[in-house]
């Protein structure tokens, strides 16, 4: 358990690192007020209706880096900083979160499967350490009775969770992508205000990156823990 508790601490620490990072790239890039005055809101509508999306709704949510696109009531939500100022970060997130709407109105691939695996994960995350762990008190390393399938059964559902963290990946950076390209295209931003939007998006991607390698690594030792000591 020793080499568990290393490994979670060494990647809460790159986490918490890379989010102070992406707070710190924020909070700069709040001060870069845009030229052409638009809120989050404002740049979020607009995103939509250049894409032929009509029938998706900006909403203000509480909190701090709480934006969303919720594809089962179609909205896309802004947390209020975002939703109200006029600066490259709150561009940054607004034209993000459209893009995800982007994606969910052309069908894009990656974000239907991530859907598909929501209930599954919603289900399967919370319990799969325990089993895992209960499966190897049970006496899974040894490979045979209840405790191996047990601990199994806990991988496979870790295995879902490392899965959706993947599976994340490149839906969060298509979503940049697109963001960054309507902002360019459309004018939307200066030069300037476009390094700061594409800055803060690159930080934030760097997040879901980190959660996934940890995922992986947190499955990978579970899986050693239960397989490693067969014969």
């Amino acid at each position: 358990m020793m080499g568990y508790y290393i490994l979670i601490g060494a990647i809460a620490l790159v986490s918490w690192l890379v989010s102070n990072q992406l707070k710190r790239k924020f909070t700069k890039y709040s001060k870069v007020q845009l030229r052409n005055g638009l809120s989050g809101r404002e740049i979020a509508e607009k995103m939509l209706a250049d894409n032929g999306i009509y029938d998706v709704e900006v909403i203000s949510t509480p909190g701090q880096l709480t934006d969303h696109y919720n594809p089962r009531n179609k909205t896309v939500n802004l947390s209020e900083s975002v939703y109200n100022q006029r600066n490259a970060a709150s561009a940054a997130v607004a034209a993000h979160e459209c893009g995800h709407a982007v994606q969910h109105a052309q069908a894009y691939s990656a974000l239907g499967m991530r859907s598909a695996l929501v209930p599954i994960v919603s289900v399967t995350s919370g319990m799969s350490q325990w089993l895992v762990i209960g499966g190897l008190v049970l006496g899974a390393a040894a490979g045979v009775g209840l405790g191996y399938w047990v601990a199994v059964a806990g991988l496979l559902f870790m295995g879902f969770a490392t899965l959706f963290s993947f599976i994340t990946l490149p839906v969060e950076y298509d979503a940049s992508n697109r963001a960054l390209a309507w902002l360019k295209a459309k004018n939307m931003v200066t030069p300037e205000e476009y390094k700061g939007s594409e800055d803060a998006l690159k930080w934030a991607a760097r997040t879901y990156l980190v959660a996934a390698i940890g995922a992986l690594a947190s499955l990978l030792y579970w899986a050693l823990q239960v397989f490693g000591g067969r014969d």
